[in-house]
């Protein structure tokens, strides 16, 4: 039974960076789609960055493009995210996602396919 943990959030100033972190165990991540999704206050949740198994990402969020980054670490059986450039309106709670029988843009635009979500690390970018 897959299981996801994420870690790696906190408090930055506008700017500035973090490199979240997503374990998994029971399962090895490379037969999955994953994914970073986001959920501001007050907000429902959404697709930030979605990867498949070639390393091949989507951007659901398009202002991220320049500056998140998805990664796979298979030898760790682990996806990091990359964030630079840090914005106020980066601000949430990062989830971590595996999904199967989807396609990439599915997955990041509508949540399809997804069968795990991590529990989710903070992020807050103060201006």
């Amino acid at each position: 039974q897959l299981a996801l943990v994420e870690s790696g959030g906190g408090l930055v100033q506008a700017g500035g960076s973090l490199r979240l972190s997503c374990a998994a165990s029971g399962s090895t991540l490379d037969t999955y789609v994953m994914g970073w999704f986001r959920q501001a206050p007050g907000k429902e949740r959404e697709g930030v960055i979605c990867i498949d198994k070639n390393s091949i990402q989507y951007y659901k969020d398009r202002s991220a493009k320049s500056r998140f980054n998805m990664l796979r670490d298979n030898a760790k059986n682990t996806v990091l995210l990359e964030l630079n450039s840090l914005k106020p309106e980066d601000s949430g709670i990062y989830y971590c996602a595996a999904a199967t029988r989807t396609g990439l843009s599915a997955m990041c635009e509508s949540e399809n396919g997804v069968r795990v979500w991590g529990a989710g690390t903070p992020v807050t970018v103060s201006s």
